[in-house]
Formats: C-alpha cells, structure tokens, sequence
C-alpha cells in the first residue's frame, strides 16, 4: 500500500512526571512529518520505518504518538526517504552554523548549546563558544553523518592535549555551573561539532 498524504494521530505526553493526567490531542499529521520524528531514531531504514508504520506507535522526545498502522511498501518509504537530506561528506564545516558540540573520550560526555557558552563575560574578548571554534578550526574536522535528530551535519575534531587544556581552563567563563563543572573535571580528547544546514 502506498502513503497516505496525512495520518490521524493522538499525541500525548511522555514527560517523567508524578502521577498526572495528560491529555490526548488527536490531529492529521502530514506523513512526512511523521516519518520525520521516526529518522532520529531508525536513519534512513525503510524497512524500521515501515515496521513502526505498521506498529502504529512511536515515541519521540517527551511525545507518544500512536495511529492506526498499515502494511506500506517498501518503495514507497524509499521515495519519501530521498526527499530528506542525508550524509554529505564533501560540505565544510561552518562555524557561524555550528548550534551544539559535544566534548567526548572521558567517562561522560558534554553537552554543549552553543547558547549556553556564547556569552562573553565582562573585560573578556572571547566566550567559551569563541574559543572551542577557534580549537576547532586549528584541527583537522572530520565529517562523520547527518544527524536527523539533531537536523544536522555532524563533525568531529580531535583535540590534542594542549588545546583541550586551553579549554578546561576556560571552562571558568562558562555561565552554568553544571556545565562549567563538567568542563573543569571530565576528561575530554575530540569534540563533535553539530551544524545546521
């Protein structure tokens, strides 16, 4: 069976909550879209995709979507799949673009939104944000994926010792506690870099 253009889907509330009540809202959404909240968890798997179709529930973030499910072909699923973006290993790296990195190879990683470390604090001339690009841009990028959950391309730089220090040192400007913490004391080796296309 080929897609429809919409689906009749009832979206309720996942949230880790106390005991509550949420309650249900029931909408046409455009397939598309549908499909779209299924990429961050399956990428580009036609066949997955076509298993939760036909399961006809899916949760995404803090959503559960449920519908009535349908046996779809597979061809079908492929045509929709070609109209999202996809991995592109030739397109360079933008700082300007970048929304996110995450700072790995220690025991955890870190988060962070490019808004949680743009801020420059008084008499400084770089934020955190300023610095971790300007790391990035002294290393190799390597591109890794597009990530369709984060609606990104996603990148990664290795950080040699000096320049993941540079930065653990300027973890103190960070505004966050939390983050500065982690910053300060969870060991870091690459970075990936998230950016928007």
């Amino acid at each position: 069976m080929s897609l429809p253009a919409t689906v009749r889907v009832k979206l309720s509330s996942e949230a880790a909550e106390g005991i509550s009540i949420t309650r249900v809202v029931v909408q046409d959404l455009p397939v598309r879209d549908l499909v779209e909240h299924m990429l961050g968890i399956t990428e580009r798997d036609a066949e997955r995709i076509r298993e939760l179709l036909l399961r006809g529930t899916l949760v995404s973030g803090a959503s559960r979507f449920r519908w009535t499910g349908w046996e779809s072909d597979l061809e079908s699923i492929q045509d929709l799949l070609a109209t999202f973006p996809g991995d592109d290993p030739a397109r360079p790296f933008s700082a300007e673009r970048c929304v996110r990195a995450v700072l790995r190879g220690g025991r955890q990683a870190i988060e962070i939104p490019r808004a949680a470390a743009e801020r420059k604090p008084l008499l400084r001339k770089s934020s955190f944000w300023d610095l971790l690009m300007d790391a990035a841009a002294t290393g190799q990028v390597q591109y890794l994926r597009y990530s369709h959950k984060d609606r990104a391309d996603c990148y990664r730089v290795d950080l040699p010792r000096a320049a993941a220090e540079r930065l653990r040192a300027a973890g103190d400007i960070v505004r966050y506690t939390t983050l500065r913490d982690q910053i300060r004391s969870v060991g870091f080796a690459w970075v990936e870099l998230f950016v928007e296309r």
